[in-house]
C-alpha cells in the first residue's frame, strides 16, 4: 500500500505543479505524466495477488482493532478500484487534464463556451463511472459516496430542505436592518504586502513551513503528498482584503488535519483523513468558529494594523469585527458570508444532480446558473468568470464534492461547541493569540483517528451525538443577534 501511495503522491506533485508553476507550453506531456502516473497506481491497486492477501488477513482473529480496519478499509477501497478498467482511469484522467486547461482559459477570456466541450466530455465520463460503481436511486449517489461515505440525493434533500428555510428567514430580517459598513474592506491592498501578512498569520495558526509551503494559484486549494509535504496556495486581489486572508486560514485549517495525520500509517486508511466533510469541518472551524471571531482579532488585529496602517488606522476593532461578518448575497462562492454559502452549495447540488441523471446538458449550466443565483440571492450574475466559471472543482471531475462544503460547516459547529465544553479557558486562549490548546484538541479527537470511523460516527465520538444542524443555526444566531441588533 505504501507503495501505491508513492505513485499516487508523486501524481500529486504533478498536478500540484500543473497548478502552480507549469509553463503553458507543458500542459499536453503533463496530461500524458498525469495519465500514466493514474494507471500503473490503478494497475498496482487491481492485482489478484493484493486481493487474495486482503481475503485472507481479513479472516484472521488475532489483528488488532486498528489493523483490522486498515485491512477492512482497503478492501473495500480495493473492491470498487477493481471496477474501473485501465483504460478508463486514463481515459478520464486525460479528460481532467483538458477541462483544467479549457477551464483555465475560458476564466482568462471570460467565456464559457471555451470550456464547455471538455467538460461535456467528462461529464459523460462521470456518467459512465456512476455506472460502473452501481447505485440505487439517484446516479449523483454514486459519486456522492466517493466523497462521503452514506450519503445520499434522499438525505442531502432533507438536510437541505431542513436548513434554507430558517437560513432565509434570518437572511431577510438581516436584509431588513441597516447595513452593516464593510466598505474599508475593498481599499487597495498592494500584492506584496498582503502576501506578508498571510504567511505570517498561517505561521502564528502553527503551520508547520518544515512540512509544507504556501503559493499562488488560480483557485485556492490545499493537497498533501504526506503529513511531512502539505502544500497549500491562496490568490491575492489587491482591491479586496478579504479573499486572501481568509483562503489562507481556510486552507490552512486543511492542512494542519494532513499534518496531524500518523506517520506511521502513511499509505494506509488510519493515516488518511476521515472524509471530505471531516475535511471541510477542519477548514471552517478554523476560517469561521475561530477566524470570524472577535476573540481572535483580539490579538490579530493590531498585528494587522501594523501591516496595513493606512487602511485600517480608523478602524476600531468593533467595525472591523462587524465588517468582516458583514451578510450580503454575493456573486463568489469563496467570498461568500457564513449564511448565504449554503445558498450557493446548494445551486451547485441541484445542478451536479441534473447533469448526472440528464436532466440539463452542459450547455444549459449559464442560464441554470443565472436563473437560480436570482431566484436565491437576488442577484444578477454580469459574466460567466463570475458565474459559473469561478470554480475549479468540475474541471477535476469532482461531482458530488460541493454538498461536503455545507456538511463540512455543520460539523464544524458541532465540533467547535463541544471544545468549548471540554477547553479550559478556551476563548481566553484565542483572545490572547494562543490556538495551540485548540489545535491540541481536534489533534486528539479527530486528526489521530484517520479513517477508523466514518464521520457520523466521529462525530458521536467527539460530541456525544451525530450531526445536528441546529449547533450551527445557533451559532449564526448568536453571531448576527448582536452584530445586526436583531
Amino acid at each position: 500500500m505504501r507503495l501505491i501511495a508513492d505513485v499516487k503522491n508523486a501524481n500529486a506533485v504533478l498536478q500540484w505543479d500543473q497548478e502552480t508553476y507549469l509553463p503553458t507550453k507543458g500542459a499536453a506531456f503533463r496530461g500524458q505524466q498525469i495519465s500514466t502516473l493514474s494507471e500503473i497506481s490503478h494497475r498496482m491497486f487491481s492485482e489478484d495477488e493484493l486481493g487474495n492477501l486482503l481475503q485472507d488477513l481479513i479472516s484472521k482473529e488475532n489483528l488488532s482493532p486498528g489493523q483490522k480496519r486498515n485491512v477492512e478499509k482497503t478492501y473495500e477501497d480495493y473492491l470498487k478500484n477493481k471496477k474501473y478498467t485501465s483504460a478508463f482511469v486514463r481515459k478520464l484522467s486525460e479528460q481532467v487534464n483538458k477541462a483544467f486547461h479549457s477551464w483555465m482559459e475560458s476564466r482568462k477570456q471570460n467565456s464559457f463556451s471555451v470550456y464547455e466541450k471538455d467538460l461535456d466530455s467528462l461529464i459523460q465520463l462521470k456518467r459512465q463511472e456512476a455506472d460502473i460503481l452501481g447505485y440505487e436511486g439517484h446516479p449523483y449517489n454514486a459519486l456522492l459516496d466517493e466523497f462521503e461515505k452514506g450519503a445520499t440525493v434522499h438525505l442531502l434533500d432533507k438536510t437541505f430542505a431542513n436548513l434554507l428555510p430558517p437560513l432565509k428567514n434570518l437572511l431577510d430580517k438581516i436584509l431588513n436592518q441597516p447595513p452593516v459598513d464593510s466598505s474599508f474592506l475593498k481599499q487597495q491592498f498592494p500584492k506584496q504586502k498582503q502576501w506578508e501578512w498571510g504567511m505570517e498569520l498561517i505561521s502564528r495558526l502553527n503551520f508547520d513551513f518544515a512540512a509544507g509551503r504556501q503559493d499562488l494559484s488560480e483557485h485556492p486549494f490545499s493537497v498533501s503528498f504526506n503529513r511531512n509535504d502539505v502544500r497549500i496556495t491562496t490568490r491575492i486581489d489587491e482591491n479586496e482584503f478579504g479573499n486572501m486572508t481568509w483562503s489562507c486560514i481556510h486552507e490552512t485549517g486543511h492542512a494542519l488535519y494532513e499534518q496531524g495525520l500518523i506517520e506511521e500509517e502513511y499509505g494506509l486508511p488510519l493515516g488518511e483523513a476521515c472524509s471530505y466533510s471531516i475535511h471541510e469541518s477542519q477548514s471552517r472551524l478554523w476560517e469561521n468558529n475561530v477566524g470570524r471571531s472577535k476573540k481572535f482579532w483580539q490579538s490579530f488585529y493590531p498585528l494587522l494594523q501594523t501591516y496595513f496602517p493606512g487602511q485600517f488606522q480608523n478602524i476600531t476593532i468593533d467595525q472591523f469585527y462587524s465588517g468582516i461578518n458583514h451578510v450580503q448575497p454575493s456573486l463568489v462562492r469563496t467570498e461568500a458570508d457564513e449564511l448565504t454559502y449554503h445558498f450557493h452549495v446548494y445551486i451547485r447540488y441541484e445542478l451536479e444532480k441534473k447533469l448526472l441523471d440528464g436532466t440539463i446538458g452542459s450547455h444549459d449550466i449559464p442560464r441554470f446558473w443565472n436563473e437560480h443565483y436570482k431566484k436565491f440571492l437576488n442577484v444578477e450574475v454580469p459574466n460567466d468568470k463570475k458565474g459559473c466559471l469561478q470554480d475549479v472543482h468540475w474541471s477535476h471531475g469532482s461531482f458530488g464534492y460541493f454538498p461536503t462544503y455545507s456538511l463540512g460547516s455543520f460539523y464544524a459547529a458541532q465540533f467547535y461547541q463541544t471544545a468549548q465544553n471540554e477547553i479550559n479557558n478556551l476563548e481566553i486562549d484565542i483572545e490572547s493569540g494562543n490556538t495551540v490548546n485548540l489545535l491540541n484538541w481536534v489533534r486528539q479527537n479527530i486528526h489521530l483517528k484517520g479513517r477508523f470511523y466514518t464521520s457520523e460516527e466521529l462525530c458521536k465520538q467527539v460530541t456525544g451525538s451525530g450531526l445536528e444542524v441546529n449547533y450551527f443555526l445557533n451559532y449564526l444566531l448568536d453571531k448576527y443577534v448582536s452584530i445586526y441588533n436583531l
